[in-house]
């Protein structure tokens, strides 16, 4: 599989470990190394997908569905669907394995997210600048803002993420494997 690692500008690596189907269904895995300490990921959460992160090294905070949990290795935080959740790492240079069931397109998402940040069109923050590059990336998360009605996000983000394919920004930015 091309892509197979994906390191951002501020240092975190993604790296694509295993897609498959097993007795509980498709799955993908994947391990993260996160350099900083900082916001991973905004309350947000999936209609149909669960995740589950284990900490190898460093220290992850979650808050799902309003619970704080602090990660320490070895320990597995999951999300399961609905859930809303966010994260951050607590300490630099953590490690953690992240599982997505089903996987849906969220390998393709954070080959979005790399393709968007390496051609320097994302914040420090790794939000999308561009209006339309940030509505494509949200319809590839397979979920939702929380706090955001999803007719609303369904009509704005939604409708601007077809405009993003229209100007060719998801064959500009995620090419076909």
């Amino acid at each position: 599989m091309r892509d197979t690692i994906l390191t951002f500008a501020n240092g975190h690596r993604v790296t694509f470990v295993d897609r498959g189907i097993d007795d509980r269904g498709p799955y993908l895995r994947l391990e993260h190394l996160v350099r900083k300490v900082e916001r991973q990921a905004g309350p947000h959460w999936h209609p149909v997908l669960a995740e589950s992160w284990t900490v190898r090294e460093g220290r992850l905070r979650f808050r799902v569905d309003g619970v704080e949990i602090i990660a320490n290795p070895g320990d597995t935080v999951t999300a399961p669907p609905r859930a809303v959740h966010e994260f951050w790492s607590e300490a630099p240079d953590t490690r953690f394995d992240h599982e997505i069931r089903p996987p849906l397109r969220h390998w393709d998402m954070f080959r979005l997210w790399h393709a968007l940040d390496a051609a320097g069109m994302t914040t420090s923050g790794r939000v999308p600048r561009n209006p339309l590059a940030l509505a494509l990336l949200w319809d590839y998360q397979d979920g939702y803002l929380a706090g955001i009605p999803r007719w609303v996000q369904r009509a704005l983000l939604g409708g601007s993420a077809r405009l993003a394919r229209l100007a060719g920004y998801e064959r500009r930015y995620l090419p076909t494997e």
